[in-house]
Order: C-alpha cells, then sequence, then structure tokens
C-alpha cells in the first residue's frame, strides 16, 4: 500500500511535524495513558485527520470545535486544521451547557468533535444550536486513502480561542499559524528547547498556556510530551520521577498542590531543568518551596491575545530576579504606556502593551473589542506594570481590579502576596469595595479553613450538642481571624494600601486555571451590600 503522506512541502503547522517524522520517524512525539506515538505516526494520523474533515465538508476558513479532556486527539484536530486552513476551536470542558452554547453560537463553528465523555453533554448543547455534532472514536478519527489538497499558510486563521470569561462574556481571539509560529520561537527561547525535551503537559490544551507554553512548540521543534488527561499531583510526582520530563508549566495553583503533597519532599524531581509558570499572580510563597530544592520556577507573561508568550523570565535567571515576569519575548516588543505617553521611565507604573508576529488577528465577531483592543498594531494588555532600570519587568495588577482609593493607586496583587503567607485561611483575595469617604477601599475576601476536630474541642464521637456548641463560636473565631489577617499588614505596607476588613465566602469563583473571578465577588458583595445597607464610613 502506499504512504497516504506526501513528502512535505507546506507551510503550514503540519508541514513542522512531518519534516521531524521524515528525520526521525521512530522518535517519541506524544505518550497518553502508556501509549506512545512515535513522530511517523502522530504525521500519519494528522494526514488522516485532515482527510476526515476534508470529507465532512471542512475547507478554508471553516471552523472546527473541540470537546474533550486532554488527548492527543486534540492536537492531531489542530494540525489537520492547520493542513487544511481551516480554525481550530477548543472548548474548556469545564464549562456548563449554557456557556458552551453560548460560545458556538457566537463563533458558529460547521462541526463540534466530542470526546465520548462528553457526549451527553454535547448532545444537549447541540441540539439547541445549528453546530453539527459528530462523535469521536477512542483512538482516533478514521483514516482516509490519501492525503487531502493542502491549503494552510501562515495567514491562515488557525486558532480560536476563547478568553477566561474573568469578566463577562469571554471573547475569541483568532491566531493565524504565523503567530503560533512566532510564539513557538519565543518558548524556544525562554526553555532553551531543543529535540532532546521531555515536556509534561499536565494543565488543560483548551487554554493556550497548556498548549502554546511548552506543548505545541515542543511538537514543532521534534521534543517528546506526556500529556495527562487531568492534572493531579500525585500523578504528576509519579510521573517526574517515572518518565523524566526535562520541563513542564503550572498554574501557582498547581504549584501550591504538588508541594503541599506528602511525597513533595522526598520525590526525585531532577530531570526537570525547570518549571514555568504564569497566568496569574506568582506569590513568592508558591515558588519558595521549589527554590528550596534546587528546582527553579520561571515565569511567562502573556494573555490570549498574545498566543501567550510576551515576556519571559527563563529558569536561569529567576533566583536574581525575584517577583519580575522576565524581559520581552525574543519576537515581541513591550512598551509600558502612562497617562503622559509610551515608554515610562524605570519605576512608573503604566499599561503593558505588546507589538509583534504572535499578537492576535481580531476578536471574533467584535470589531469594536478589536478596535479597544489593537492601536497601531500593538495589543493594549489591561495589566499595570512597571520595569526597573535594567528593564525586567514587574507586573502589578490588572488594569481594572486596580483600586483607586483617596486618589492612591492600590494594586490588590500586592497585598495578595502578603497573604499568600499566611495559612490562617484557605484562600484569599482582595478586591475594592465603595467607600462614602475615600471612594472605595481594599478589603479581604476569605474562605475559611477546615478546622480539625481537635480545634474545635471536639472529641471522636462527640454528639450533636458539642457540635452546636462548636458552632456557635464560629463568629467569634471569624473575628479573631479576621483581626490577626489584617495585623499581617503592619509594617508591611503603607496604611492607605492596607485592608479595611475580611468578607468571608465559603469559595471564590475561579477559572479553569485557577484565577479568581472579581467581577463575580465584588457582585456577591454588591448582593450582600443591597440585602443589608451600611452606611459607616472607613477609618484610615
Amino acid at each position: 500500500m502506499s504512504d497516504p503522506r506526501p513528502l512535505a512541502t507546506g507551510a503550514d503547522l503540519a508541514a513542522r511535524v512531518e519534516r521531524w517524522a521524515d528525520h526521525c520517524p521512530g522518535a517519541t512525539a506524544l505518550a497518553f495513558e502508556g501509549v506512545e506515538h512515535t513522530y511517523g505516526s502522530f504525521a500519519d494520523q494528522i494526514v488522516a485527520t485532515a482527510g476526515w474533515l476534508a470529507a465532512a465538508g471542512i475547507g478554508e476558513g471553516d471552523c472546527v470545535a473541540w470537546l474533550g479532556p486532554n488527548r492527543p486527539a486534540a492536537l492531531r484536530l489542530m494540525l489537520g486544521c492547520s493542513w487544511l486552513g481551516a480554525i481550530y476551536l477548543p472548548l474548556n470542558s469545564r464549562l456548563a451547557p449554557p456557556e458552551h452554547r453560548w460560545i458556538l453560537d457566537h463563533a458558529g463553528p460547521s462541526l463540534l468533535a466530542v470526546d465520548t465523555e462528553f457526549e451527553e453533554h454535547a448532545a444537549l448543547i447541540g441540539a439547541q444550536c445549528d453546530t453539527r455534532v459528530v462523535p469521536d472514536e477512542p483512538h482516533g478519527f478514521s483514516a482516509t486513502e490519501g492525503a487531502p489538497a493542502r491549503r494552510g499558510t501562515p495567514a491562515h486563521p488557525v486558532l480560536l480561542a476563547y478568553t477566561s470569561g474573568t469578566t463577562g462574556h469571554p471573547k475569541g481571539a483568532l491566531l493565524d499559524q504565523a503567530a503560533m509560529a512566532a510564539n513557538a520561537v519565543n518558548s524556544t527561547h525562554a526553555h532553551d528547547l531543543t529535540s532532546t525535551d521531555r515536556v509534561l503537559t499536565a494543565i488543560p490544551l483548551f487554554h493556550v498556556g497548556g498548549l502554546n507554553i511548552q506543548t505545541l512548540p515542543a511538537v514543532l521543534g521534534g521534543a517528546a510530551v506526556l500529556i495527562h488527561r487531568a492534572f493531579d499531583p500525585g500523578l504528576f510526582i509519579s510521573d517526574v520521577e517515572q518518565w523524566q520530563p526535562t520541563w513542564t508549566v503550572l498554574v501557582p495553583a498547581a504549584l501550591a498542590a504538588v508541594a503541599a503533597h506528602p511525597r513533595f519532599a522526598s520525590a526525585d524531581l531532577g530531570s526537570l531543568r525547570g518549571i514555568m509558570t504564569g497566568s496569574s499572580p506568582v506569590p513568592s510563597a508558591v515558588t519558595g518551596p521549589y527554590f528550596e530544592r534546587g528546582l527553579p520556577v520561571g515565569q511567562i507573561y502573556g494573555s490570549t491575545e498574545t498566543a501567550p508568550i510576551a515576556v519571559h523570565l527563563r529558569c536561569d535567571e529567576a533566583a536574581d530576579h525575584p517577583g519580575s515576569c522576565g524581559k520581552p519575548s525574543t519576537m515581541c516588543e513591550v512598551r509600558i504606556v502612562t497617562d503622559a505617553g509610551p515608554d515610562a521611565l524605570p519605576g512608573e507604573h503604566g499599561e503593558l502593551w505588546v507589538r509583534g508576529q504572535s499578537i492576535l488577528r481580531e476578536y471574533w465577531r467584535d470589531p469594536l473589542a478589536t478596535a479597544e483592543a489593537l492601536t497601531d498594531g500593538w495589543f493594549r494588555t489591561g495589566d499595570v506594570g512597571h520595569a526597573d532600570a535594567s528593564g525586567w519587568i514587574f507586573i502589578d495588577d490588572r488594569r481594572k481590579d486596580m483600586i483607586i482609593s483617596g486618589g492612591e493607586n492600590i494594586y490588590p496583587a500586592e497585598l495578595e502576596e502578603v497573604l499568600a503567607r499566611s495559612d490562617l485561611v484557605a484562600e484569599t483575595t482582595v478586591v475594592g469595595v465603595p467607600d462614602e469617604r475615600w471612594g472605595e477601599v481594599p478589603v479581604i475576601v476569605a474562605v475559611r479553613a477546615a478546622p480539625s476536630a481537635d480545634a474545635l474541642g471536639l472529641e471522636a464521637g462527640s454528639d450533636d450538642a458539642e457540635s452546636d456548641d462548636a458552632e456557635s463560636d464560629d463568629a467569634e473565631s471569624d473575628d479573631v481571624t479576621a483581626a490577626a489577617l489584617l495585623r499581617l499588614f503592619d509594617g508591611q505596607l503603607a496604611r492607605f494600601k492596607q485592608p479595611k476588613a475580611v468578607i468571608w465566602l465559603d469559595e471564590l469563583p475561579r477559572t479553569a486555571l485557577g484565577k479568581v473571578r472579581k467581577h463575580e465577588v465584588k457582585a456577591m458583595l454588591a448582593e450582600r451590600r443591597t440585602a443589608t445597607p451600611d452606611d459607616r464610613r472607613t477609618a484610615r
């Protein structure tokens, strides 16, 4: 039987994988749940997927959605789309049916390919929108005879990635193949990535962080990638010991979970050259346990709209520049823009703007949002930061999250850094609330730590009466804990920055990557204020 995969002559992303297959067909490309896929077999799978899509009527500019867990099928589908000049839309598998339905209605994909785990979920949303839903076989798409016509070029859009939706409805950032290739160059320079590297991917591939910081750059560069279906700290530690990866990416919440695992202190993590993190502020308390073990943690700064690598702190630089997210990546320009104009002086705070080949083309079907985000080719990130005299960049906070109190700017991330060093509560965030005197003031929103029986003064077999007695002390306990939290800031930050109160919630609403949905927190607090108005003025 003739080889259905012709000599790679295209300029699309799939062609780069094929070239590695031509040079190193037996090298491992992907590993997943005990099965390894060589570059030769992976390249054949991409051809089969492209053929399957073409037979389903997918062509240039058509959009194909995917709903499923982390699996090689996600990468095959994206690269099959790149072959055809089509657009790949990964759906966040943690969203509810109404959220998926909104994205599908907005994006209008021609096809929704679904993992068997989500067939019932997809049938529900498919019945309520115009997208054709097709099942995905457990071991991949059916092979086709021969290869379809190759249409993809660097100019073709290839990834439609919807933002996390930390404010209102998400927006669809459209990235072309040239942007993905430029981001791969940024990744290569951030990691010194080579074909001998081994990458462990444990965070979601439906976000650009999981897909583009290391995974796709590794595959485009001939390296091996081990994919975890979902993040599990115990499995992560085991596979670092057994599979011996050289690189991985963990968001701060995942870093904390691994460090808290009972096996962390004794685990052999020596194969790792470093760990990259990002997606939200990175407290030193989270990275500290890794540095103590001699394992450096670098940072990636960027967003869905920047593919995402715009600024990076290499692991060999991290110890000397605590708190910094690095310097501009190879294919990017970065400027810090103040109200007075572009190019802030060292130490001046302003909004970060990014320009380069890896920037989004547009927001899907949203010209107004596109015009607001792009100025003369510069993407306005909405993040506030500053640089020191040597050009090292520091992120202060999201511009929309900045609290203006009595004319002074307060960045919640600075306060959250202090709170991260404490174990008084399970979770915290800082938001601004209206204040009659100061305009707004910062408050801590906290989740109580789960109390032990000893902490409650209970013994095994205690009856309900004893439990009721313990519950009667909750309010007093909250007051004591709140006072202790507020004391953490004494001598650490100026008084005008210090939080004025602690508000308790049962849990903090978060995105799939662990970012706190602050707009939801603020909405909860506003609802409470409406229900129980408080006219007290806050002292300062």
